[in-house]
Formats: structure tokens, sequence, C-alpha cells
């Protein structure tokens, strides 16, 4: 690409994103109760939570209010719907419901983008194969999700994937202040080793197409980690068949013991 075509492509990107961030001082909404309508997509459309019983179904509830209420959704070229609020929010708290106290500190705002997009932000056009990212530099405390991808991942039933929980499982592994794939902030010490090891031995497994764990997890070792979570979260009973001591490792890692 031209030197000069490709300034222009970033500056528009710069602009883009500025004028997003700018617009981002006014708070979420509070919800002050959880809406009905709500708990119907969640109880048509998430299985977690259709599996809890009543008293954490409530508790379910009340940290999607919680998310809800110090994050901002926005979308970008696309309406925001009350099913795309359910979805993100239904994703912030999987992955942390285990953890009685978490919230996630390092993020503000949620961008829904169409589709797709590229490494520029850009929304049309070739090599758009980006379908979610949480933010660096001047966009952190940001997360990018594509609308279609996070409809998909609780339409499709039957699959092991699930873009939005793949990016919350990046901001978990985050938290003890590198995305590399090893939770040292919830996972104990004496499990450390085992679980490097374990990561190796599948990330090896998945480059000779010996597993059925999604191509994408051989990137390194934080991909592997947020790509089996999806895995984890989505369809437990086939992680537990086929990879039984995975779904034990991250069981550890999700569901401590109290």
């Amino acid at each position: 690409m031209h030197p000069f075509v490709l300034f222009m492509a970033i500056l528009a990107g710069f602009i883009l994103f500025s004028l997003i961030y700018f617009q981002r001082k006014k708070k979420p909404p509070l919800i002050k109760s959880f809406p009905d309508s709500f708990r119907k997509i969640l109880n048509e459309q998430v299985p977690f939570y259709q599996q809890l019983n009543a008293e954490r179904k409530k508790e379910f509830e009340d940290r999607m209010i919680n998310f809800l209420s110090h994050v901002k959704i926005t979308g970008v070229n696309t309406t925001v719907e009350e099913m795309d609020k359910v979805f993100v929010a239904a994703s912030a708290v999987i992955p942390i419901f285990g953890f009685k106290e978490w919230e996630y500190i390092n993020l503000n705002e949620v961008l829904l983008y169409p589709d797709s997009f590229g490494d520029e932000f850009e929304q049309e056009g070739h090599h758009r194969n980006t379908l979610g990212m949480v933010g660096s530099g001047a966009m952190n405390h940001m997360m990018i999700l594509s609308q279609y991808e996070l409809r998909q991942a609780f339409i499709n039933k039957t699959g092991k994937s699930n873009v939005a929980i793949h990016e919350f499982v990046h901001l978990v592994d985050k938290t003890d202040g590198a995305v590399d794939g090893i939770p040292e902030f919830l996972l104990e010490k004496k499990y450390i080793l085992p679980w490097l090891d374990l990561m190796q031995k599948k990330i090896e497994d998945i480059i000779d197409d010996k597993s059925d764990i999604n191509p994408y997890g051989a990137t390194n070792q934080a991909e592997f980690f947020a790509v089996v979570s999806e895995y984890f979260f989505e369809r437990p009973d086939m992680l537990k068949s086929k990879h039984p001591e995975l779904y034990d490792l991250l069981k550890k890692i999700f569901h401590p013991p109290t």
C-alpha cells in the first residue's frame, strides 16, 4: 500500500474513534429492576442461565444489571437492540460468575460493528476478518464486537464458539497484568505448571490436525485460553468427554471451591 494511502486510512480511523471517544461522556442508564423482556431472552437463548436454579438466576440477573449500569454499549453504523444488550451482558457475566465480587474495572464501553472488521477498524472492503477485540492504547477500556457474530453464538445452540465470551476471557486473563493465557490471578500456583504443559500439548494437537478445538487456539497461549474457554462454557459436556483433563483444569480456573 502507498504510504500516503496508508496514512490517510490510519488518520480516518483515528478521527472516527476520536469522535466516538468524545461521545462517551454520558454514562449508561441505571437499570433499577430486571426487565421481563430480558428474562425472556435469557430463558430462550442462553443455556448457561437456563441450567441455574432460581436463586442463582436472580444473582445472574443482578450482575447483568450491574454490568449494564457501568458499561456503555454503542452501535457503530448499526442499532443496538435489546437482545444485543442481553447477549453482551450475559457473555460478560458467564466467565466471572464463579467469583462473587468480580467486576470489569478495565472496561468502559463495548462497540458493536454490524459484522467483521479490519485491522484499521474498516467495515468495508477485503481483509475484514476480525470478529472481536479488546482495545489497547487509545482504545484502552473498550471492546469491539461483531454484532452478527454476537447473535450467532447464542442462536447456534450446537456451536463451540462465542466471540463475546472469548473477548471477556481476554479481560479476565489481563487482570494479572498480561494477556498470556496464564490466569495467575485465578489459578492456584500448584496448577500453573500442569496448565502450561497441557496447553502446549493441546496446541501441538491442533497444529497436527488431531483436535476438534478451533484452530485459532494454536495462535498463541492467550488465544488458546480464550478459545477453550468458549468451548468450556458453550459445550461443557462435549469438552468433558473429549478433553477431560482440560475440562478439569478449566473448572478449577472458573469455578474455584467455596
